[in-house]
């Protein structure tokens, strides 16, 4: 374990974690609204507007929690978290869930008395380089400094990438993305390192984008999905299957403008609400999963309107296309 998971195992013993035995649902409906932990700003996934109005793919799976628990997806409180503050966050109960572009890995999901619900997106850690520079690989940047945000995997990677290769590098560290995207815009590296999403988030928000490439290395597998405490089962099924029926109607093809229309399609009608018990083991209401797709929409929507190829983020689907149209993507059975 790294010295940083360290601190944060430490921190996890003394607010008493280990010993909590919570009812998450209940605290959420009886105070009427679902606090969800989020990125201090990462375009696409998790930021606010001018007006503070929140919005990006992980922010959805806020928003479609919400909508099965208390039928109603705005009733989110956002609370932006560091990488470093996130998961004394969760486990010490300031938060009801995490949503905010963070790896599932071995240690994190075993010695931090927390759970990953699932994986709302697959990443993997890439390079952003000044296009001044004229570097096409990752290779060419032996000896070179990275801006890079603390309390990631996003270290340990390059250093274990740069040792495998026997390269060298130095490292920048900042609490923010948007602190180490100043770093990078200020000079004060060669290049700025983080998942590949981040990059493209980042880039968009560069006083001239076009000055910046992101190269087609890709050194790591990074799944990024939402977390909850370990302690409450039922909460971790409820934030797992509230993902899951985003992505079942994508693939039944039902949208947010359909998921209303009459059908005679078993699949549908179990998202519907208007057969089968889905609900009963979840405490939620015949019509939990039909909330989250009309408020929220499938997962599709989501992906498209925070950081499609219509977007200034323009991330293709990929990996994370759908797997009857040749992807990884899929829900475990909805029935």
């Amino acid at each position: 374990m790294n010295k940083y998971l360290k601190i944060v195992s430490a921190s996890l013993l003394a607010v008493g974690f280990y010993n909590a035995q919570a009812d998450t649902l209940s605290d959420v409906q009886a105070k009427g609204s679902l606090t969800c932990g989020v990125s201090t700003g990462t375009p696409g996934f998790s930021s606010p507007d001018s007006s503070g109005n929140w919005s990006g793919v992980d922010v959805d799976v806020c928003r479609a929690v919400a909508a099965a628990t208390l039928g109603d997806a705005k009733k989110v409180k956002f609370v932006p978290l560091t990488a470093k503050e996130r998961f004394v966050a969760l486990s010490s109960g300031e938060i009801d869930m995490l949503s905010r572009n963070t790896t599932w890995t071995h240690t994190r999901d075993t010695s931090l008395g927390l759970t990953f619900a699932g994986v709302n997106y697959y990443d993997g850690q890439g390079f952003m380089v000044r296009k001044s520079l004229g570097i096409n690989d990752v290779k060419d940047l032996d000896g070179a400094t990275f801006c890079i945000q603390a309390g990631t995997t996003t270290e340990l990677n390059l250093a274990d990438y740069f040792r495998s290769n026997k390269m060298g590098f130095k490292a920048v560290t900042y609490d923010t993305s948007a602190q180490t995207k100043g770093g990078f815009e200020a000079g004060r590296c060669d290049a700025l390192t983080s998942d590949v999403s981040q990059l493209a988030g980042l880039r968009s928000t560069l006083k001239d984008p076009s000055s910046a490439v992101v190269l087609g290395n890709v050194i790591s597998k990074e799944p990024l999905g939402p977390v909850v405490r370990k302690d409450d089962n039922t909460w971790l099924n409820i934030v797992r299957w509230s993902l899951n029926a985003m992505i079942e109607a994508e693939e039944l093809g039902v949208t947010s403008a359909t998921i209303d229309n009459a059908s005679t399609s078993p699949g549908v009608q179990r998202l519907q609400g208007k057969s089968g018990k889905l609900n009963e083991s979840l405490g939620l209401s015949k019509d939990w999963s039909r909330n989250i797709i009309a408020q929220v929409g499938n997962y599709g929507e989501s992906f498209e309107r925070n950081i499609g190829m219509s977007t200034p983020i323009q991330l293709p689907r990929g990996v994370n296309q759908l797997w009857i149209k040749g992807g990884i993507l899929y829900a475990p059975a909805f029935r």
